[in-house]
Order: structure tokens, then C-alpha cells, then sequence
């Protein structure tokens, strides 16, 4: 007997959401059909399911995907798996608030689930740190300079970024501040973060540079039982310089593990 289908609803319709939601609606993930779209903006005539409120979704949805931001995570986590629906999340830099991570892992009875994103290796970090604790990780995340401007930056950092001939570092911190200073650009800290189980053990160094037409992101680990070094190099999104064109097929490959599709490597 075949099992019915993952009821999945979507928050966000931007250059992640709109991936996702299509290759949805297609089918490109058996075992999940889209049923609703949640997003305050004009959507245009192309979105492949009905539009709804959040409120709307928890009541039509088995799983929730999140490709709206961090600020959805915050206002929204809790009361999503308090009602009994899953979360899959791609913005997982909000899980650098560790008080925020305790309660949404402490929350139910849906389930929390987070893509690795752009990242990969995340896996066998996991494994090493079951033998026993790293004695160094170290990510460097370089991007376009335009893609890292932020609010709280100072006339001096602005005139750097924006004038930058080479490389630039913009910031040096742990996995547990950077992702709040770079609420679009540094999730895959988070992610490294989750990896280790300690935000505060990732050291994180982000670098503009004019010429980064690829955003690159190195991670290198240390410790009792080996060294480990990824690299990875992504062509960012057309649509959104910020995230890595990559990241909307990480969030179906998730789904698909979710719902159980057989013969891929876990």
C-alpha cells in the first residue's frame, strides 16, 4: 500500500522558495506534494500552489519548508512544531542563538530538520566529534562585498568594502555571533556549528573581495584523530547574490531524505 503523500507547505517565495516550490509542484520529489505557498508579497501568476497564511498552513500541512529567513525562524518555530507539523529549515544561521535552538529542540511534537545547505562534509564532522572533541575548527567565508554590507556597519568598514581592490576581512568571531551580524550570508557557519555541537568552538573569519565570483567557503578541523580540510565554491544566485545558486536543491535533497527516498547516501 502505497503511504499518501507529505503534505508540504512553503514559506518563501524567493530565489530558494521558488526553486523548491517548482521542482514540488513537478514532482521531483516522490513522497511530497506542494499544497500552499506562504509569502506577504506579490507572487505573480506562476506560483504552483494557493497562497495562504501560516496560521492556514498548520492546519493543511504535514511539513512546513522554511526559505524565508531567519526572522521566520524566530517568530514562527516554536508555535510551527507546538502544533504538531515538522520544520524544515534552510535558514540555519538562527540556530546560532543557542537559547532559540534549546527551545525549538525542546518543542513538539513536530520535528526540527535543518539542510546542510552549501556546505557539505557536515557529515563526517559529526562522526569525528563522536570520537571525541576537535581541538580547532576554523571557516573562512568569502563573497562579494556587496553581498555583505550590513546596517550596523561604520562609515570607515563601508568605505573598505565598497572600495576594496583585494580581499578584505570584514569580520572575525565564533559560529555564535557572525550568523546574527550576517543574517543572510552565514549560515553555513550555523551549520558548522551544529556539526561540532558548539557554536563557540567555530572560529569564523568572513572576507570580501571584489573579485570572489564564486562565494568560497573552507573549513578546516583539527584534533586527537585526524585533520580535515573542505573547500567548496559556489556561483551565487542570480536572483540573490547572498545565498549560492546550490542551496534550493540542498533543501530537496532534505525532502527527499524525509520522505524516504531509497538508494541515496545519508
Amino acid at each position: 500500500m502505497t503511504a499518501p503523500a507529505l503534505r508540504t507547505g512553503l514559506i518563501g517565495w524567493g530565489a530558494i522558495g521558488r526553486v523548491v516550490g517548482r521542482a514540488l509542484a513537478d514532482g521531483a520529489v516522490p513522497g511530497a506534494a506542494l499544497v500552499c505557498v506562504v509569502d506577504n508579497r506579490p507572487l505573480g501568476a506562476d506560483v504552483p500552489a494557493p497562497r495562504c497564511t501560516v496560521e492556514q498552513a498548520l492546519e493543511r500541512c504535514d511539513l512546513l519548508v522554511e526559505a524565508a529567513g531567519q526572522g521566520l525562524v524566530r517568530e514562527w518555530g516554536e508555535r510551527v512544531l507546538e502544533s504538531g507539523t515538522d520544520l524544515l529549515i534552510a535558514s540555519t544561521g538562527a540556530l546560532a542563538d543557542e537559547d532559540l535552538a534549546k527551545r525549538l529542540l525542546d518543542a513538539g511534537p513536530g520535528r526540527l530538520h535543518a539542510t546542510g545547505g552549501a556546505l557539505g562534509g557536515l557529515d563526517l564532522l559529526q562522526a569525528v566529534c563522536a570520537m571525541g572533541p576537535l581541538d580547532e575548527v576554523r571557516l573562512t567565508t568569502t563573497k562579494l562585498p556587496a553581498t555583505l554590507e550590513q546596517p550596523w556597519m561604520g562609515e570607515e568598514l563601508r568605505t573598505r568594502l565598497w572600495t576594496a581592490t583585494g580581499p578584505v576581512e570584514v569580520m572575525t568571531g565564533t559560529a555564535r555571533d557572525v550568523p546574527e551580524r550576517f543574517p543572510r550570508s552565514t549560515n553555513v557557519a550555523a551549520s558548522v556549528a551544529l556539526a561540532v555541537g558548539d557554536p563557540g568552538a567555530v572560529r569564523v573569519t568572513v572576507v570580501a573581495d571584489p573579485a570572489a565570483r564564486q562565494t568560497s567557503h573552507v573549513v578546516e578541523a583539527h584534533g586527537p584523530h585526524g585533520s580535515y580540510r573542505f573547500e567548496v565554491r559556489h556561483v551565487p544566485d542570480p536572483g540573490n547574490p547572498a545565498t549560492s545558486g546550490v542551496v534550493p536543491y540542498a533543501v530537496l535533497r532534505s525532502l527527499g531524505a524525509l520522505t524516504g527516498r531509497t538508494g541515496q547516501i545519508l
